[in-house]
Order: structure tokens, then C-alpha cells, then sequence
């Protein structure tokens, strides 16, 4: 009797502390194969390094890799608590084509609903971006800036052939920016949502496993 193929892992990055306790997983199985939650560090060096390095692990070299935490929205009307669907990723070394947005849009809009979920371009930046800056970045036709997602998904990629995807939660936005009091509103605000999104991301995972017709 033939045994079946062990599915695909699914990796999920995030930066920080914050970000991992809220998305409450660390190693766990519910996604329909093992699920990662790897905690990169701050900024797209120390995701590069991390992912890739993560990678190597022959038990996740062909890992789904989906890249979450918290981002700045650049359109105006974004709110704090309000979810980002990376079409794409980019940075100054390349563009990453995401996979599987309509189905995140979909799944989210079960997870948490009532939020706001955008998709568009999500860009990279090495240091946090304000004012003029970001005025700059939307100009481009990007929705939304982090400091990771784009070296998360390019590092994975650069890695093997595999599924890619990064769905930010804002934290802040242009009229509600981090410097401002409402900071620690909009933060926990953003905190409460990225806990509720783990049964989008298992359902992303899920579909990626199914058989194509």
C-alpha cells in the first residue's frame, strides 16, 4: 500500500513580538499540513536572512510562505484595523506576484467581519515611512508599506518555485499617523484583528493542497 505525499508546510513571517503573540500559532497543525510561524526581526535584511534560512530546512523546502504583521496605509480613508492584500510585493531589487488574493479577500471578509480589506501593491522600505515620504510611495500606485513582506516573499521565492502571499494589517494611515495620540487605539485596534485572521490563512493554505481540476 502506497502512502500519500506529506502536504505542503505553510510558513507565516511576521517581525515582531507584538505580531507573533497576536497571531497566537507558533508551530501548530490546521491548515490541512504543519503550519510555522516564524518571527523574522525588524526590517527586510533580517527577513531575507531569516526566511532564507528557514527555507533550508529540507522539511520546509517546498513551504507555502505568506507574510503578515502590521503596515502603514498610504490611500486616504484607510483606518487603523483595516486589512491589506498584497497583489504584489515590491522593492527596489524586484516585484513578487502573490498568489491566491481573491480567496484571502474572501476568507478575511469571514474571519473578521466588518473590516475594510484593501488589494494593491504593498512596497517595501528599509525605516519606517512619514509625510512627504509616503505621499511619494502612494504616487507609485502602492497601497501600503512595510518594511518586510517584499524581502519575505522575494527571499522565498529566490528559494524554490512555491505559493506566496502577504496580508497586512494597518496600523497606521495618512490621517492617522503613529506620532499622533491615537496611536495606542489604532494599535490595539490592529492587535485585534491580526488575532482573528489565522482561519483565512489556514483556508489559503487549504486551497493551495487541493487537487487542480
Amino acid at each position: 500500500m502506497s502512502s500519500q505525499p506529506a502536504p505542503a508546510p505553510l510558513l507565516i513571517a511576521c517581525a515582531l513580538g507584538i505580531e507573533q503573540l497576536a497571531l497566537r500559532a507558533g508551530d501548530r497543525d490546521g491548515a490541512g499540513g504543519p503550519v510555522t510561524v516564524l518571527r523574522t526581526g525588524m526590517g527586510p535584511t533580517a527577513a531575507e536572512r531569516s526566511v532564507t534560512r528557514m527555507l533550508a530546512d529540507p522539511a520546509l523546502r517546498d513551504a507555502a510562505v505568506l507574510a503578515t504583521g502590521f503596515c502603514a496605509g498610504l490611500a486616504p480613508g484607510m483606518h487603523p484595523g483595516d486589512l491589506v492584500v498584497a497583489e504584489e510585493t515590491r522593492d527596489p531589487r524586484g516585484t513578487t506576484a502573490c498568489v491566491g488574493t481573491d480567496l484571502l479577500v474572501k476568507e478575511l471578509g469571514r474571519a473578521v467581519p466588518g473590516r475594510t480589506v484593501h488589494t494593491g501593491p504593498l512596497t517595501g522600505s528599509d525605516h519606517v515611512v512619514r509625510g512627504h515620504e509616503r505621499s511619494d510611495l502612494r504616487a507609485t500606485g502602492a497601497i501600503a508599506v512595510d518594511m518586510e513582506s517584499a524581502a519575505t516573499l522575494l527571499s522565498a521565492v529566490r528559494a524554490g518555485e512555491r505559493p506566496v502571499a502577504a496580508v497586512r494589517v494597518v496600523v497606521d494611515a495618512p490621517e492617522h499617523e503613529l506620532v499622533r495620540i491615537g496611536t495606542v487605539r489604532g494599535g490595539i485596534s490592529a492587535f485585534r484583528v491580526l488575532r482573528s485572521v489565522l482561519p483565512a490563512f489556514f483556508e489559503w493554505h487549504r486551497s493551495l493542497l487541493l487537487p487542480r481540476r
